[in-house]
């Protein structure tokens, strides 16, 4: 059992939680509570689990199954409580290897249904688009390098397992990308306060991708440009934007609206045919 702080085990969890280079260096991060451990076992992504004294003491019986074979480890209850990174842990660690997606198969996708993102900073914020892209049916997220890093742990908790079904990259040149998802034929609307269209007005039946923007200064001149069109949600009272998340799963969710609604139509048409 591990029992100290000092342990190169726990110095190596505390350090992936706290430090993007060395998730980086090792292609993996870290996830807490037994909702991601579910998720990363059913995922097969784990590389070891850490239980408290406590935790194991409830599941020592089903340890084996419970488990799933990985590597384990059980650890003194204050130290994996202060290897955590949440303020009521439960009992419950993993060292989980980083999915890979492919950047060509997310934009050469036949049906194509993008969410860009240029320079999201909260990570709550990403956890939540993340977790709405799934729901919403987006087929990829494309982030540019400035945005949070996916792996960060407030991230993972946030996406609630969306992480390990929703592909994403980051872009080194988010220019050059929304270039070639332009000449993929996939229509750019950017979020933007001087859209002249509400977001929905717009037909998104062929392949699209919405452009979020940075919570405090909305899109960048020059990628806003590159975009095919503008787009604004509307707003009552004197409220001039929403929060990042917000606005993405609004704009998102209006996309499937007009899927969901397109497949039903074709649906009645054959049961008449």
């Amino acid at each position: 059992m591990i029992t100290s702080l000092s342990n190169p085990q726990i110095k190596n969890l505390i350090q992936l939680q706290k430090k993007p280079r060395a998730r980086m260096e090792q292609g993996a991060f870290v996830t807490e509570g037994v909702k991601m451990f579910e998720e990363s076992k059913a995922g097969g992504h784990l590389v070891k689990v850490y239980a408290s004294e406590r935790f194991y003491e409830e599941k020592w019986r089903e340890a084996t199954d419970y488990f799933n074979g990985f590597p384990y480890e059980i650890v003194a209850d204050r130290v994996l409580k202060e290897a955590s990174d949440t303020l009521t842990p439960q009992g419950i660690m993993a060292v989980v290897r980083k999915p890979v997606y492919d950047l060509k198969k997310i934009i050469t996708a036949p049906d194509a249904n993008l969410l860009l993102l240029e320079d999201i900073r909260d990570p709550g914020n990403l956890g939540t688009i993340l977790r709405t892209a799934e729901g919403a049916g987006i087929t990829g997220i494309i982030l540019s390098k400035a945005s949070v890093d996916m792996y960060n742990p407030k991230v993972i908790r946030s996406t609630m397992g969306a992480i390990y079904r929703m592909p994403f990259v980051y872009a080194e040149d988010f220019e050059d990308i929304l270039v070639q998802i332009k000449k993929n034929n996939i229509s750019i609307y950017a979020a933007h306060l001087n859209a002249a269209f509400a977001y929905d007005e717009v037909n998104y039946m062929g392949k699209c991708a919405i452009l979020i923007g940075n919570e405090a200064n909305g899109l960048s001149n020059e990628i806003a440009g590159m975009s095919d069109r503008y787009i604004k949600i509307p707003m009552a009272g004197k409220v001039e934007s929403l929060n990042a998340a917000i606005s993405a799963a609004i704009l998102m969710y209006e996309v499937y609206r007009q899927r969901r609604k397109n497949i039903a139509k074709e649906e009645r048409v054959k049961r008449y045919d």
